[in-house]
């Protein structure tokens, strides 16, 4: 489930605020990874939504769903005790309540306690076989524990189970991408934005993939489809200069290693080609 507006992938949003696209990881030694991340409440409209949703919660104080709805708006807001108090009463509520679960382990992972939120992937499972978005969650955790085989396992339930989903192709995706096997992680990406051509993470890790293939012209296109929904994404730009350094385009590499550098100054990835073609002289250039 998507807004219907271009927008940024958040890595991975809680299943009832929308289960997003895991984050690209860079092929290069300054990867980066963010996790559970939910979309940012620019407009107040969470706050408002859990007045309204406590108001159901009183009025249904035995409905799961209620809770684990407003579980969801808490996290939205970063407010993630609250958010898994609602997740666990759901789950007290209906023990074999698979959402809840789910909803609880990527809040788990927002706060660093992979192995709970492992246990909590797992019981959703147990609670539902048929729960892709649970496949999902828990093969992105195996993937960022380098866990590629039993990562995959999971992944390929959740596209069996999910066919549309652009979640579980883009999460395949990375997993090939970080093995090196980026042909086939190029093919996942497609399949990605054929189904959700609005958000950029996709484009923006297809983009390193298609460098890594020396389809530079084809990678540049990506990351300007990945910059026109977020100009301020260093990682982007950084890549953006990769491809056009590789290309033969050294000013335009430039111009985007300092579009990377000035939003993020220890972007590594733009600091390693701004140093290979400006000998060094990164200081001074991005203030």
């Amino acid at each position: 489930m998507f807004a219907p507006s271009i927008r940024r992938f958040a890595p991975l949003s809680l299943t009832l605020v929308a289960l997003g696209l895991a984050g690209c990881e860079t092929t290069s030694g300054g990867s980066f990874q963010r996790i559970a991340v939910v979309e940012e409440d620019t407009q107040g409209t969470s706050k408002v939504n859990i007045a309204s949703l406590s108001d159901v919660i009183q009025r249904n104080p035995n409905d799961p769903s209620a809770y684990n709805t407003r579980g969801a708006a808490y996290a939205r807001v970063g407010r993630y005790s609250d958010a898994m108090a609602d997740f666990t009463k759901a789950i007290q509520i209906d023990a074999n309540y698979a959402p809840a679960y789910t909803n609880r382990a990527l809040a788990l992972r927002q706060t660093n306690r992979n192995d709970q939120a492992y246990a909590d992937f797992s019981r959703a499972i147990q609670a539902d076989p048929n729960y892709g978005p649970a496949y999902i969650g828990r093969g992105n955790l195996l993937r960022a524990q380098n866990q590629f085989q039993e990562a995959l396992n999971d992944l390929s339930v959740a596209i069996r189970l999910l066919p549309e989903s652009a979640e579980a192709l883009h999460a395949r995706g990375l997993l090939y991408q970080r093995q090196g096997q980026h042909p086939q992680a190029i093919l996942d990406f497609d399949a990605t934005i054929d189904r959700n051509p609005f958000v950029a993470a996709p484009y923006a890790a297809r983009g390193q993939s298609l460098v890594a293939t020396g389809q530079f012209d084809k990678a540049i296109e990506d990351f300007n489809a990945a910059l026109n929904v977020n100009a301020q994404d260093a990682d982007s730009w950084a890549w953006r200069g990769v491809a056009y350094e590789r290309k033969g385009d050294r000013q335009q590499a430039i111009e985007s290693y300092q579009r990377a550098l000035g939003i993020d100054n220890n972007n590594a990835t733009a600091r390693q080609g701004q140093s290979r073609l400006q000998g060094g002289g990164v200081a001074g250039l991005f203030r």
